[in-house]
């Protein structure tokens, strides 16, 4: 049997901190992909991005799950079964994070942020939290699939910061949507129809706030797998700065 899928995931605690606090998640019996963002002092950064994938992982593995299921959360008629299996898994992961932040007093205020990836025949569904992003490689251009949840991107919309000046903005690390934290935390949906030979990079701000798109583009195109692509794409990224944690799975759809 073809293989549908070839993927790789790689993760670097970057060159100025000293723990990691993202994580990432695969799936492959299922074709999902998650990539998370934690933050928060103590550690519990890393506490709320494993609770989140692992949720996600958890409650969208359940073949209990099926179109007759009673949905803890309102079902969105405008994207499929999937997407709202998707959707509700990341609203779970958001339940799960603030419940585990009330029992534990040094863990208040952490968050996440989340990206994670479905393939299913020939749709691709992509949902988001946060400034965790998928890019898709198609024929030899790079596409910015997601909109980060931040407030340099919602003030780059409004017309009143240019895309450069947003990223060396003293600001461009607040986010406007997290799991976990107070705030409205609904993930965006995305559902899309992918082709052979599309790559989609997933990764954390750690990546794409050191090295520019034309960079990501280039590493991409020039190397000749996966892996060298990925490790290729953290080591540009410590040259750069290396001023966070860098994770990223790759993802490249075969048939």
């Amino acid at each position: 049997m073809k293989k549908e899928i070839d993927f790789y995931p790689i993760t670097n605690v970057g060159i100025k901190r000293t723990n990691n606090e993202d994580a990432f998640l695969v799936e492959q019996d299922v074709n999902l992909f998650i990539v998370a963002d934690g933050m928060g002092g103590h550690s519990s950064g890393e506490v709320a991005s494993k609770i989140a994938v692992e949720t996600i992982g958890k409650f969208f593995k359940d073949p209990n799950l099926n179109e007759e299921t009673t949905w803890p959360y309102e079902y969105d008629d405008k994207i499929s079964f999937l997407g709202n299996k998707l959707k509700t898994a990341i609203a779970i992961a958001n339940e799960k994070i603030q419940e585990y932040s009330k029992d534990h007093i040094e863990s208040r205020g952490m968050g996440t942020t989340v990206v994670a990836l479905h393939k299913s025949g020939d749709k691709v569904i992509l949902c988001h939290v946060g400034d965790s992003r998928c890019y898709l490689l198609r024929d030899k251009k790079l596409i910015l699939l997601t909109s980060d949840h931040s407030w340099v991107n919602e003030q780059v919309k409004m017309g009143f910061l240019t895309e450069s000046e947003a990223q060396r903005h003293p600001f461009r690390n607040v986010i406007t949507k997290a799991l976990g934290t107070k705030g409205e935390a609904t993930a965006e949906v995305t559902e899309m129809t992918c082709k052979v030979g599309d790559t989609y990079l997933l990764c954390t701000d750690g990546l794409n706030s050191m090295i520019a798109d034309s960079e990501i583009e280039n590493i991409l195109l020039n190397k000749s797998n996966l892996q060298e692509m990925g490790e290729a794409l953290i080591d540009a990224a410590n040259k750069g700065g290396g001023e966070d944690n860098i994770t990223l799975i790759l993802v490249k759809i075969l048939h």
